[in-house]
């Protein structure tokens, strides 16, 4: 696997970035993605800042490699989040959920590098405008929170790389080497991996939610709660409630009231596979069992070059 912009960018072996997914993205899987040659990323979306303090400071125990933070900009307390990651010298943050040309300036000042995250050509040259370093462009195959435009990665990729001279980060949807080549043949520089690395031995996430999540088939997951904040969901008892609801017509805050308190936590940190928010990518229903973060990374790279070498005899 050649070095890129994205390698130099980050410093970092393979242009492998582990998605920073709520309720999964602890320093135990950031810093397994990051020792094994990729980019782990901590997910503070679900962390309290002292929580969040507590990842950094342990994931720089864990690993001398470069491994950065993922941040939701509709974060409730987005400010003091800032203070803390600039306070703590952290050097790679990815946005996501907002507008970039809020941080992107103050977090480059602080001696960071920003990639934000896009569902469409139009908020990639938003990002372009707004100077960030990288753009992640995420198809709707991802889990969890996704665009409302519903663009595939295979679609999108190519029309990002036409829109923006930035580098290119693909996701959604890639559970292999071979997906990786592809985004790559489509003018991405790396790839962002969430379900493959949600579904490892150091993912945060519940054991209930992985073993459910190892026995999906394809279709078992859907994109719903378009009213209120588009996102890909196991089906399951809750996800079966709000179907039935959205189909009577359901306002919004009547899809809030059946969701209730931390869905997601419910679902993927505490386990409760039938009234939790399961959120996971289409890829899901690829991975049958749980494996160590080194042995996900040594097979993607070990069926890249094996795709590459493919390619090139054709």
């Amino acid at each position: 696997m050649n070095k890129n912009r994205i390698t130099e960018l980050f410093g970092i072996e393979y242009p492998i970035i582990q998605g920073g997914m709520v309720w999964i993205s602890g320093w135990r899987l950031a810093a397994a993605v990051s020792n094994a040659g990729g980019l782990g990323l901590l997910g503070a979306g679900s962390m309290h800042p002292e929580t969040l303090q507590e990842h950094i400071r342990k994931m720089r125990e864990a690993t001398d490699k470069p491994w950065g933070v993922n941040v939701p900009l509709m974060y409730p307390e987005i400010d003091r989040l800032i203070n803390l990651l600039i306070a703590e010298g952290v050097k790679i943050v990815f946005t996501s959920a907002g507008s970039p040309k809020k941080y992107t300036q103050r977090l480059h000042d602080a001696g960071m590098k920003v990639v934000h995250v896009v569902s469409s050509s139009k908020f990639a040259r938003k990002c372009e405008e707004a100077g960030v370093d990288a753009i992640v462009a995420e198809g709707f195959e991802a889990g969890g929170h996704n665009g409302r435009e519903e663009t595939t990665t295979l679609t999108l990729i190519p029309q990002v790389r036409r829109a923006t001279t930035l580098p290119l980060i693909a996701a959604g949807g890639i559970g292999s080497g071979e997906a990786m080549l592809a985004a790559m043949v489509l003018g991405a520089e790396g790839v962002q991996i969430g379900t493959l690395f949600a579904l490892t031995e150091e993912s945060s996430a519940s054991d209930a939610f992985k073993q459910r999540c190892t026995q999906l088939e394809e279709g078992d997951t859907m994109l719903t709660l378009k009213l209120l904040s588009p996102t890909r969901l196991v089906k399951n008892d809750l996800y079966c409630r709000i179907q039935e609801a959205e189909k009577e017509g359901a306002a919004v805050e009547d899809l809030r009231a059946i969701l209730g308190q931390a869905a997601a936590k419910r679902g993927i940190f505490e386990g409760d596979i039938d009234n939790g928010e399961l959120e996971i990518g289409q890829i899901a229903s690829a991975v049958k069992e749980i494996l160590p973060v080194k042995d996900v990374m040594s097979r993607l790279v070990k069926e890249f070059d094996q795709a590459k070498t493919l390619i090139n005899s054709l």
